[in-house]
């Protein structure tokens, strides 16, 4: 064992490191604790125990976010390099895996109804990787290890700088042939509020809806609320009233006409979104993958 050096330079607990960078990289804090997968709370109390640390004021708050001092931009590029130099080792030491394996957390409709039929697809997309898909709201704590990969649903703005935008698709009403033979066409859109609603886990959904289509409701939705887009899709095939869906969500139900497009309209609410643990965030096999799954989306949009 060399002889211990005591002359070398002290350097600050790595966590307190971690926080720092992730918030310098993301602008801010809230972003940097999606990134590392812990809680704001935690990334705000490691960025000023560093502070303490060093004496030195490293971060302002913003109009927009979190801003570096000079000197919190000085030791934001060193740590920046440092970390990809590591990142670069370790790759390079790390030996190649045996029986890989890509634990992925999806959002429970698109699991089922987009993901679960493309897995062949997906495993040649990840050569020789195994699948773990679980089909959850939630997404999953890196810090953790629960998982290696998540696609979510969610505004874009609100993004951290790590996560990867996929696709916005199109959201639209629709019902089944039988439940429109039994209550009639719907004449405008504008009647279309007084019609039974199938509704996820709140109103909220289709409240923002007729919003952005520039309807207005005049008073409060009503409907059942089913939780989950899957169940608001099998309901409306069941004739039980009108879902809004997406065709991501649909293609099988509207290609076969068990589902009908309401309407011609052209409204986004949010969009699916790729999330990667640090351990695997760049690698070639999850950067082929997220390539592969906006591609296939923006496919599966386009069919009309």
């Amino acid at each position: 064992m060399p002889p211990k050096d005591d002359t070398a330079p002290r350097l600050p607990p790595l966590l307190m490191l971690r926080a720092f960078e992730a918030t310098g990289r993301t602008g801010s804090m809230r972003k940097a604790a999606d990134d590392l997968g812990v809680s704001h709370t935690v990334v705000s109390r490691h960025v000023r125990n560093l502070e303490g640390w060093m004496g030195r004021k490293l971060v302002t708050a913003g109009p927009r976010g979190i801003i570096l001092t000079d000197e919190g931009q000085i030791l934001l590029a060193s740590v920046s390099k440092a970390f990809r130099q590591i990142a670069n080792t370790v790759s390079e030491l790390r030996p190649a895996r045996v029986g890989a394996m890509l634990r992925i957390w999806c959002i429970p409709g698109l699991a089922t109804r987009w993901l679960t039929p493309r897995l062949a697809a997906i495993e040649d997309i990840l050569r020789g990787t195994d699948v773990v898909l679980r089909a959850t709201h939630a997404l999953p704590d890196f810090a953790t290890d629960e998982a290696d990969f998540a696609i979510g649903f969610g505004d874009f703005d609100t993004l951290a700088g790590t996560d990867q935008p996929l696709l916005r698709p199109r959201m639209f009403p629709m019902a089944s042939p039988q439940w429109l033979d039994t209550h009639g066409t719907i004449q405008s859109l504008a009647d279309l509020p007084h019609s039974p609603l199938i509704h996820e886990e709140s109103h909220r959904q289709w409240a923002d809806w007729f919003e952005a289509a520039g309807v207005g409701t005049g008073h409060r939705l009503n409907g059942p609320r089913l939780w989950d887009a899957s169940l608001g899709l099998d309901a409306a095939r069941a004739g039980q009233g009108i879902a809004l869906g997406s065709r991501i969500l649909a293609e099988d139900d509207l290609a076969s006409g068990r589902l009908v497009e309401l309407f011609d309209t052209d409204v986004h609410l949010g969009g699916y979104y790729a999330i990667t643990s640090p351990q695997q965030r760049g690698s070639a096999a999850v950067e082929r993958l997220i390539a592969w799954l906006g591609a296939e989306l923006e496919l599966t949009e386009e069919v009309r």
